[in-house]
């Protein structure tokens, strides 16, 4: 690691680990201050103020803002007898809504492993509801779930915010994805999920606040198949709700029943409501939930799946661009000796390439990561932005080379050039598919080996054009930029 990385580097990633690390013990003998100075939600916001960062980002707390739990739970009708349980409480949020909601103080469950996230939520119902409960305790809901499901007790409500990504031992993830059966969707928001759905009742309902990623990244294929069989209530887009995280808090609400492909979903995305069909996600590539997009913009998906097409899926070869590990040190805005062009990403455009702006010393054995030197000298090859919402390819034939905000792709025995390969990627409707299937910020190897390629439109057109492309796909593009299907 030291060859690769160098001192430097390894020095830097550990003190950022422990450069804003905390007494956990001297939190919590200030507990009783909190609680004696603030109340309710309140108690909450100050007490994970007073955790570290790199606490809060290896156990994934970040507490729910009580506007997203209320939303949560709009449409559910509340019997008093049922019973309701938060898996990983926090500061009680959902625990405290779910009592406003109707559900009797004594029916109330939840696990946390932070014992004075614990005695927060318990003093929360004591303060609001006069209550005194014992059934807000210390545990691991992983654990108990198990234990839980062999006693067989059910909950008829479960709603949470998991921890989105917590760090746990990879032995430990693959125990749980056994136990819960979630595949290969190992991560924590995905273990949890099972392991709620493993003790909801019968027409009982679920509502988890996660992570955009769950929606639409491969890593969650397996558990989308999950959720998919049963009857989903509701898609939200709550933006960025947690200071400090960029990404987006998403939430989905699910009944316990069997699903119909014609159930009705209700998709909340940019204050725009509208309904799909549960059909309609069933028919995206690997199961991705994108609910930012409407029921006509799914049948424009469908079409363009529907017409003969490969993917690069097994059909190409794929290198990221060059990482140094230290830019500063290996590169140079203006040329000099034994150093050559470096392209970056913001250097890649559809009309073009960017005279070079940055210069790289010529000996890359001290870099942190280099593909096979061959793969950028590959006589034609694919270059595109990484970090984009727009795919943006370059045609590349002068064996450049890339900085790692950019990567490369060299297509195997596809049935159609690179540089028809480049036309096709470049497209503005593959654009529009890019954005509404996936809605992301970085162009991933395994969202574009998902990508329709119709290499058959070379057979009955020698050259690319946006109208003749659209033609052939039978789709038309309305006169304010939107696409339909020819009737």
């Amino acid at each position: 690691m030291s060859q690769v990385a160098g001192k430097e580097k390894l020095n830097a990633r550990a003190n950022k680990l422990l450069k804003d690390d905390h007494d956990h013990k001297e939190v919590s003998d200030k507990l009783s201050l909190l609680i004696e100075k603030f109340n309710g939600e309140q108690i909450g916001i100050e007490y994970e103020s007073s955790l570290a960062d790199s606490y809060r980002n290896k156990e994934g707390i970040y507490y729910t803002p009580s506007w997203v739990v209320k939303d949560m739970f709009k449409n559910i009708k509340i019997n008093p007898d049922y019973k309701f349980l938060d898996p990983c409480c926090g500061s009680g949020n959902f625990v405290i809504e779910a009592i406003r909601q109707g559900v009797a103080p004594e029916n109330v469950y939840g696990f946390d492993v932070d014992e004075n996230a614990v005695v927060i939520t318990k003093q929360r119902i004591k303060d609001e509801f006069g209550f005194d409960t014992n059934n807000v305790k210390v545990g691991d809901f992983l654990q108990e779930a198990h234990k839980l499901k062999t006693e067989k007790i059910t909950y008829d409500l479960i709603f949470t915010n998991p921890p989105w990504g917590k760090k746990i031992e990879k032995s430990a993830r693959e125990k749980y994805s056994s136990l819960y059966s979630c595949g290969n969707s190992l991560d924590t928001t995905s273990l949890f999920l099972a392991a709620s759905l493993s003790i909801l009742k019968i027409n009982g309902f679920l509502g988890f606040l996660i992570q955009e990623a769950f929606f639409n990244i491969t890593t969650f294929e397996d558990i989308r198949k999950r959720v998919l069989a049963k009857k989903i209530l509701r898609f939200v887009d709550y933006g960025k709700a947690f200071k400090g995280l960029v990404t987006k808090a998403q939430a989905i609400v699910i009944e316990n029943n069997a699903s119909d492909p014609q159930n009705i979903i209700e998709c909340c995305s940019e204050n725009n409501v509208f309904n799909r069909t549960l059909d309609s996600f069933k028919e995206n590539p690997k199961h991705i939930f994108n609910f930012w997009t409407n029921e006509t913009e799914a049948k424009i998906i469908n079409q363009l799946y529907s017409i003969k097409h490969i993917t690069l899926k097994d059909k190409a070869n794929w290198a990221l661009g060059i990482v140094t590990g230290n830019n500063d040190r290996f590169c140079s805005n203006e040329p000099k000796d034994d150093y050559v062009p470096i392209y970056k990403g913001s250097d890649i455009t559809k009309s073009g390439l960017k005279e070079p702006s940055t210069f790289i010393f010529s000996d890359f054995s001290n870099f942190q990561q280099v593909a096979p030197i061959e793969m950028y000298h590959s006589k034609e090859k694919l270059i595109y932005k990484f970090i984009s919402s727009d795919l943006c390819f370059y045609f590349d034939t002068k064996q450049r080379y890339i900085l790692n905000s950019a990567n490369l792709l060299i297509p195997l025995n596809i049935g159609i050039s690179a540089e028809q390969l480049t036309m096709l990627l470049n497209s503005e409707i593959i654009n529009w598919l890019f954005k509404k299937l996936f809605s992301t910020h970085k162009v991933l190897r395994s969202d574009l080996e998902l990508l329709p390629i119709h290499h058959e439109y070379f057979s009955f057109h020698q050259e690319f054009t946006e109208t003749d492309y659209l033609n052939y796909l039978q789709i038309i593009k309305t006169s304010n930029g939107t696409y339909r299907v020819k009737d």
